[in-house]
């Protein structure tokens, strides 16, 4: 697929820049409650961010409610501009080599049974930040053992050598959200590319089998259908055990706008076909982002975790 020419941009007429109605069925609570304002406090306290309110996550609220979070690291400038992502870009600070302690503390402190930890891109750094994501591993590990943690890596540009440097650390899943279709790559995240997060995806789960892999699609974007599907199989070719797919939701006027509104039953349909061609786990709804459900998918999958902790934390 990534060697097409034909689909490296996307169609104008595909992109729909006329206001649509949020649908009955997409209900987003805002963030409230005890847990919430304690658990906003801790993250200030830290000097620690989260994807959470970086990316301006529908499910914020429910998850933060519930005591759960994800963290981001690496600052929260990234060196991409992806017209999807509320995230700030430009050029980033220095690297803050303190930062996985304070993470690892944040996740004691909050009794996490599951953390998933994730970044901005640093692409002024040759590899491009992939230490961090070890000693933030390795760190969780030694002060609240049996957590299990999840890790939402950049591309690395492809490289194998930073993805060695987490791969080493064994996190009990290993994700790099491949976000749309290969026709929108460039218009929806211009500094990335799809053959990038097919080696990402493919040579984690040759450096280590047992690490379980995932990846996520955003849909309404501009994509048919049938290219949802053909990204499918591509994930499935390059190893990948679990699935997310959601409803894009557009962050501000500003962002590229909504093509489309999936019906539940469409999400319903691509459940099922993940399921069909081999995927072990597939979340499938409109609020679905890549950390949704992550604890259950590791207690019902992960060889790492059991290796870890033995059958009964599984």
């Amino acid at each position: 697929m990534a060697n097409n020419p034909t689909r490296d941009r996307v169609s104008p007429d595909r992109i729909n820049t006329n206001p649509l109605r949020r649908p009955e069925w997409i209900k987003v609570k805002p963030p409230t409650g005890e847990t919430y304002k304690n658990l906003h406090s801790l993250m200030r306290s830290k000097q620690l961010f989260t994807v959470c309110e970086e990316a301006m996550c529908p499910n914020m609220g429910e998850c933060w409610g519930s005591g759960t979070a994800t963290f981001l690291m690496l600052g929260d400038v990234c060196t991409r501009s992806c017209v999807f992502c509320d995230i700030k870009h430009g050029n980033p600070i220095t690297i803050d080599w303190d930062e996985p302690a304070r993470v690892a503390e944040a996740v004691r402190s909050m009794n996490l049974k599951h953390t998933v930890i994730t970044s901005v891109n640093r692409d002024n750094r040759r590899d491009g930040g992939a230490p961090i994501f070890a000693m933030v591993i390795n760190k969780i590990r030694e002060i609240h053992p049996g957590c299990s943690i999840e890790v939402l890596i950049p591309d690395f540009k492809g490289s194998v050598e930073a993805l060695k440097i987490v791969m080493d650390a064994r996190p009990e899943i290993l994700n790099h959200n491949v976000e749309t279709v290969p026709s929108l790559f460039k218009s929806i995240q211009p500094q990335d590319n799809y053959e990038w997060a097919m080696m990402t995806l493919s040579n984690a789960k040759r450096l280590d089998p047992d690490v379980l892999t995932k990846s996520g699609l955003m849909v309404g974007i501009g994509e048919t259908f049938e290219e949802v599907k053909e990204v499918m199989l591509d994930l499935r070719k390059w190893g990948v055990d679990i699935l997310t797919i959601g409803q894009y939701l557009q962050p501000s006027k500003q962002h590229f706008p909504i093509s489309r509104y999936y019906t539940m039953e469409e999400f319903a349909e691509l459940k099922a076909f993940g399921l069909e061609i081999g995927f072990k786990w597939v979340e499938s709804n409109p609020l679905v982002r890549s950390s949704y459900h992550a604890s259950e998918q590791v207690r019902a999958l992960s060889i790492v975790h059991r290796q870890l902790y033995g059958e009964s934390q599984a």
